[in-house]
Order: structure tokens, then C-alpha cells, then sequence
């Protein structure tokens, strides 16, 4: 089949616009297949005597298969010039000839060479109409009994399928989506999607509730369809819980921001409201004598924690007074440590009580106390665990007590089945083991994380919970220790003694004097705590690129190379993460023949590049060096691209000990992490971390805790570029993130 012309000359794309070729021809070869997202790669060849290879999302592609593919010319490293398909249409065979190849080359399962011209001899040109709507007649030819001719009838009615789906959705989806669309629904998918488009970004990974709106508008669904406001309302509140992290919203904001981003009336809105909150889709409670909306899920993760740390709280064995003083005195003797009034408080509520809440800012000695409860729990018999939410927590804990400590979903053995689902092994039908469960770094820790780890815990543990509350809060939704301290309901301790140790290091005492509202001192020049004036953010971008790929790295050595980490306020700007990496990038680890690279969307990945992963990834698996497997990348880990291998549509990224394989279709978990946000850094340290702070950041970004929690992401050296009265704005600018929670009440009431 010859190549149309006019295509070549007038390249389109799934929009209608200009950008990409079309191409016709024939698969001559499948080299590689991938079940799961339909990635392959084939040899592909045109009636003009072109031989090339095409790469892409290409579902059940075979040998033989007709294909009109629209994409574009690349040049792979290793492999050379390619064809990078964006757009398949499989055409099917016409005629005796081209019939028998397609079949032959096992395009149907149950169907070889043999059986194939056995078929094509018998049916000719009618083959395909036979295999479709009679396939019993398959059972007259030697050697295919009627279980058989059903099977290949079954298959060839699949794959039929398939090409109808990659029809119907490929002009409102790209095909990697429309896999995941077919792999959820199978033959049903189109009827499905057009009775409910909604349920495309209900049930659907990566489809959001703008994509399913356009195609539900795009095949004449109303602006007031009951399906499009129910949706909309219900994608408004997880959309506020992702970006926001609000758990549940005033039903007023609910109902106003719901008619805007619908299109709708106000009046409209409030009677879907008032439609979800009967079918149970919504939860409204009364919160400050307020009417609140929560999503199912987000109500039963607040309500579950507070009733089950109330029980922690009230079921653990007391002990003896007298006996918690002996077990005081013993330790302070054999560790040689004189602990200060409210280390000694902190240690006594742990052992007096069920939970106990410790906080306190970088130097007041909560490792100590942590250390001295580990000493104490074992010399008693229990069996205490400790965990943080992210690895380099658990792993910069585990450091600072000489003990493991495991992360949350590791504790909680992460990797069991909840339906299709991965979901925790450790659960209310199958408890935790040890006695005391010490939580470090709570801050970060969100409401249904909180949940997951409280369903495992058995009545009778200890549950201690450590962090700093004056950091922001979680990423996901939720407010977990703001909330339980504010609740007054459990034994809390915040320490606030600078230890003489670290009343010798800038970080902490400007950590320190943020904190209160101070402005943090920027004059000396000989400790831990440097500032670089900078007066536009040119300079600063300049200054900050400087310091990582020359002064930092000839003055610290390896330190000064992998040891940085750039903390940015915001995303955007000329001093934002996205400008930042960038520049970083070009002068970290620049373009070059030996480094392979791939482009997604805005984004350069190239060999070599230490890039984040941006949302949790309970599916992608990794491999240890030592061969053990499993299956998790969290929000917040970093690593970095080993290899890029373009052929196999496929990124190599290692994570601390962890290797993992990225398809090269599903890039948008990963972003460059050479500058990362504050709120990406929590509950990880880095040796130096270089922050820089323009005039031009968003106010909003501007804010006390968000500057103390960046200085207290370093160890041991922290370096701010920029402008100090944009320093003194962040420091007066004591605004705290909002969060619409209701734990605080549900603990205040509870068991009241």
C-alpha cells in the first residue's frame, strides 16, 4: 500500500493540528510486545520499498497487520532513526493473500501456518466474516473441534474489540489510556464511557475529571447532566485533597466553587449536593456548628483514628510510679546522661500513658529521648519498632539511635491484595507484634497513612509520636499532629531547651529565631548558616548554579557534589524549582553523544539526572542489589536515571538501594529533582542545602513556616541566596496553611 501523499505533506495530529506524519504500510516483524500497555516495537514496511522501525503504544499488533500510524521521525542513540507512532489504526487485511499472512504469522491464539490455510483454502475472502459471526462452521475443518473454533472466534472478537476502542477514544484519548480504558472494561468499554463518561475519571488511572468532561461534552452530554454535576462535586473534593490537603470543605465553598468550575447555578449545585449527601456519595457532618462534606473514605480515616488512639490511650497497662522512677534513675546511670526537666516529663508520660505526643524544634533533644525510651522498653521486656514516613526519615532515624527503623509501609508490609488493589498485609485482621510503636517525623504523615498504621496497631501498644508541628504539614490531606495536639486529649511535651551542642550552630538558633518571629542572623560568616545578597533573581539563579557545579564542590569535595540539595519556595519564577532545574541541569550534567536523553512533554531526562518521584507508586517495582524484589516508590524519593533505553521504551532509575524500570509513556510520576520545593523536602536532611528567595515569589509563599522548615531540612550547612527583605517578609509573615480537618473535634468529642 503505497504512502498517502497528502498526509506527508500535511501532518496532523489527534487534534487536527499540524505536527505529526501519517504513514501506511504492513508490520513485517514484532521485535518486542508489551501485554500490559501495549508498547511495541516492530519492523514496518510500505508497498514504496521502505523498511524502517516503529516504536510506540501499538496494542496487539502482529505480523501481517495493515497499519496507518501517525507520529514522528526520532534518532534512538544505539538503535538510530525511528518512527515514534502517537496514533495507530489498524486496518484489516483485504483479500485471500493478505488474509492467510496475517493469520499465519499467529495474530489468533489456536491459529498457525497449517490451520491457517486450511481456513483460507475453505472460506477465502469470507474468512474474517466467518470467524466473526460463524465460527462453529470452523468445527468442518480437520484438525479444530467446536471448543476450538469458539476459542479463536473469542480471540478474534478481542482484538476487534481492541481496534474499535482504540477508534472510538483516540479523539479524546492518547493510547496508552485507552489501554488502561480496555484492560478495565474489555468489550463493554465504548458503551460503558458513552452512557457515563464520568466513570473514566472515577475508575480510570491518569483520566481526571477535565478529560472525561470534555469527551462527555464532545458526545452531547448536558452542562446540568445529573452525571456530569455528581461527578464534578465529588472530583472538586478529591481535587482540594490532593493540591490543598483539605479533608472535607465547608459545604458553602463546596456548593460555590462546584457551580463555577461546572458552569452551573449555585441552585443547581446545591441540589446535587443534597442528591450525593442522600445516596451516602458525601458525608455531611456538623464541624464549629458549621456543615462540612467529606468523601466517604476521608471521614472513615478521621473518625478510625481518633477512636482507635482514644482505645490506645485507654487500654494500655498502667505502670507502678515508683517503678518508672527506679527505670529513670537506672538509665540516667548507665548512659551517663542528666536529662532536663522535660526530656525527664516526656520520658514518664511514655511509660504513664497509652500515647504520648513529643515535639520541639532541631536541638532540643528528641533523639535523646527516643534513645533513652528504646533502652527502657527493652530492659522491660517490650518490644518497641521505630518508623518514619519516607525512607531517608527512617534510614537518618536509624542513624541517630543505632537501631532499625522502618518505614510506614514497610512496617505495615506493604505488597497484599485489597481486590486488584495493593494494600497492606499488616491490617485489623492481622496485628503488629511489638508492644511500643515510636512514629518519628509525624508532620509528614497524612490522615489516611495515620489510618493504615492505627488499624495495625494491637489494644495494649504504645503509640509515641514525634515531630516538629511547627513544620508544614503533610502533603496528602490531613493535619494528623497539628490536630492531636490541638485536641488536648493526650499527654504532650514540647521540648524547647537549645542543648549547648547545638547552641553552637546557626542552623539551629536561626531555625530557632524564625520561629519566634525573628529575623535570623546574616552576618556571620565563619559557622553553618551562610547568606549571599543577591539583588535581582538573575543573579540569585546565577549564584545558586555557581555554588553547585563550582564553589560547593571545590571547597567541600563529594560533599560539595552529592551532598547539596537546592529548596525552593515555588515552582515558578526565575528562582522557581522548574527554572532552577534547568539551569542546574545544564551545568550539572549538560547534553552530551554519550548520554542518552528523552524528552516528555517540557522535561529533559537524560543519563545521569537525579530526579523525584512525585506521587505514591504502589505498582512500580524494584529490585535490590542483592536480587530481593518488591513493589512501592512513595512521594518524595530520589534518585537517580542510570539508563535510558529507548529501544525498550524504558528508564532506569536507582533509588538508594532500589532499581527500578519506568516506562517511558509514564513519565509524569518523575520530575528533575536537582531543586525540589520546601514542601517536597519535608522529613528528609541533607548534608548542605542551598535555598534561594527572590522579591518576585508569590506572597503567598513567603511565610514563616515554610522558611523554618527549609533551614531545618539541613545537617550541616545552610546557604540562602537572595534578597533579605524578601527574608524579613517570609519571618513577619506568620500565616499558617489552612486546612479544613475535623480530627481535633472528633477527639475532642469522642468517648465524651
Amino acid at each position: 500500500m503505497p504512502i498517502d501523499e497528502t498526509f506527508m505533506q500535511s501532518p496532523i495530529d489527534e487534534n487536527g493540528e499540524t505536527g505529526l506524519l501519517r504513514l501506511f504500510g504492513t508490520v513485517e516483524h514484532v521485535i518486542y510486545q508489551n501485554e500490559e500497555n501495549g508498547y511495541s516495537i516492530c519492523d514496518f514496511s510500505t508497498d514504496a520499498g521502505e523498511l524502517f522501525t516503529i516504536v510506540g503504544t501499538m496494542p496487539d499488533v502482529s505480523e501481517g497487520d495493515l497499519l496507518s500510524v501517525a507520529g514522528k521521525w526520532v534518532h534512538n542513540p544505539k538503535y538510530g532513526r525511528q518512527f515514534r507512532v502517537e496514533l495507530c489504526e489498524k486496518k484489516m487485511p483485504v483479500g485471500s493473500a493478505a488474509i492467510l499472512r496475517y493469520l499465519s504469522s499467529g495474530a489468533i491464539r489456536g491459529i498457525g501456518p497449517k490451520t491457517a490455510r486450511r481456513i483460507v483454502d475453505l472460506y477465502g475472502d469470507e474468512t474474517f466474516e466467518v470467524m466473526e459471526n460463524h465460527p462453529d462452521w470452523l468445527a468442518e475443518i480437520p484438525g479444530i473441534t467446536l471448543k476450538r473454533a469458539r476459542e479463536i472466534a473469542a480471540d478474534f472478537r478481542e482484538k476487534a474489540d481492541i481496534r474499535a476502542a482504540m477508534l472510538f477514544f483516540r479523539d479524546f484519548f492518547g493510547p496508552t489510556a485507552t489501554v488502561r480504558i480496555y484492560k478495565r472494561w474489555g468489550s463493554a468499554a465504548i458503551d460503558i464511557a458513552k452512557r457515563n463518561p464520568y466513570r473514566l475519571c472515577e475508575e480510570i488511572d491518569g483520566i481526571g475529571f477535565e478529560r472525561a468532561d470534555r469527551m462527555a461534552l464532545q458526545i452531547g452530554l448536558e452542562l446540568s447532566s445529573p452525571e456530569r454535576l455528581e461527578s464534578g462535586v465529588c472530583y472538586l473534593l478529591g481535587l482540594n485533597a490532593q493540591q490543598n490537603g483539605h479533608v472535607c470543605l465547608p459545604r458553602e465553598v463546596a456548593e460555590e466553587n462546584a457551580a463555577a468550575l461546572l458552569g452551573v447555578s449555585f441552585e443547581q449545585a446545591h441540589k446535587t449536593v443534597e442528591g450525593l449527601v442522600a445516596k451516602g456519595k458525601l458525608r455531611q457532618v456538623l464541624l464549629s456548628d458549621h456543615p462540612f462534606l467529606y468523601d466517604p473514605k476521608q471521614y472513615e480515616s478521621e473518625t478510625y483514628i481518633a477512636k482507635k488512639m482514644i482505645l490506645l490511650d485507654q487500654v494500655c497497662p498502667a505502670m507502678d510510679t515508683a517503678n518508672i522512677g527506679a527505670l529513670l534513675r537506672r538509665e540516667e546511670a548507665e548512659s551517663g546522661i542528666a536529662y532536663a526537666a522535660l526530656q525527664r516529663k516526656a520520658i514518664k508520660g511514655a511509660l504513664e500513658n497509652g500515647v504520648l505526643i513529643l515535639t520541639g524544634g532541631p536541638g532540643t533533644g528528641k533523639t535523646t529521648v527516643v534513645r533513652a525510651l528504646l533502652r527502657i522498653f527493652q530492659s522491660m521486656g517490650e518490644r518497641p519498632v521505630l518508623t518514619a514516613p519516607t525512607g531517608r526519615a527512617a534510614k537518618r532515624l536509624s542513624e541517630a539511635t543505632s537501631c532499625e527503623a522502618k518505614t510506614i509501609h514497610r512496617l505495615l508490609e506493604y505488597g497484599g491484595e485489597e481486590g486488584s488493589r495493593p494494600a497492606f498485609r499488616r491490617n485489623e485482621h492481622a496485628l503488629l507484634e511489638e508492644t511500643v510503636i515510636i512514629v518519628d517525623e509525624v508532620s509528614m504523615v497524612d490522615s489516611a497513612l495515620m489510618c493504615a498504621l492505627l488499624k495495625a496497631v494491637k489494644p495494649g501498644a504504645r503509640l509515641i509520636l514525634i515531630g516538629d508541628s511547627d513544620q508544614l504539614p503533610s502533603v496528602g490531606a490531613g493535619n494528623v499532629l497539628h490536630d492531636v495536639i490541638e485536641s488536648g486529649r493526650f499527654f504532650t511535651v514540647r521540648l524547647n531547651e537549645i542543648f549547648r551542642q547545638a547552641q553552637q550552630s546557626l542552623i539551629v538558633t536561626n531555625a530557632h529565631a524564625i520561629n519566634r518571629g525573628e529575623m535570623p542572623d546574616l552576618k556571620t560568616k565563619d559557622n553553618d548558616f551562610f547568606f549571599l545578597p543577591r539583588s535581582d533573581d538573575a543573579a540569585i539563579g546565577a549564584t545558586v548554579a555557581d555554588l553547585c557545579a563550582n564553589r560547593l564542590p571545590k571547597t567541600y569535595g563529594e560533599m560539595g557534589t552529592a551532598g547539596v540539595q537546592v529548596i525552593a519556595p515555588s515552582r515558578k519564577g526565575e528562582v522557581g524549582t522548574e527554572t532552577l532545574n534547568r539551569q542546574l541541569q545544564a551545568v550539572l550534567n549538560p547534553a552530551d553523544a554519550g548520554k542518552a536523553e528523552y524528552r516528555f512533554r517540557e522535561i529533559v531526562f537524560r543519563e545521569g539526572d537525579r530526579v523525584m518521584q512525585i506521587r505514591n507508586n504502589y505498582d512500580l517495582e524494584w529490585t535490590l542489589n542483592n536480587g530481593v524484589g518488591g513493589s512501592g516508590i512513595f512521594n518524595g524519593d530520589i534518585g537517580t536515571i542510570l539508563e535510558i533505553r529507548g529501544h525498550d521504551n524504558c528508564m532506569i532509575v536507582r533509588f538508594d538501594e532500589k532499581t527500578v524500570q519506568y516506562d517511558l509513556n509514564l513519565l509524569e510520576d518523575l520530575e528533575p529533582a536537582y531543586a525540589i520545593t520546601v514542601h517536597k523536602s519535608q522529613g528528609s536532611e541533607y548534608p548542605i542545602v542551598v535555598l534561594p528567595v527572590g522579591d518576585r515569589t508569590p506572597p503567598m509563599l513567603l511565610s514563616r513556616n515554610l522558611l523554618y522548615t527549609a533551614v531545618t531540612r539541613a545537617q550541616t550547612m545552610v546557604i540562602l541566596v537572595g534578597s533579605e527583605a524578601a527574608v524579613g517578609r517570609m519571618v513577619a509573615n506568620n500565616r499558617q496553611t489552612r486546612r479544613y480537618t475535623g480530627l481535633a473535634q472528633w477527639l475532642r468529642e469522642i468517648g465524651l
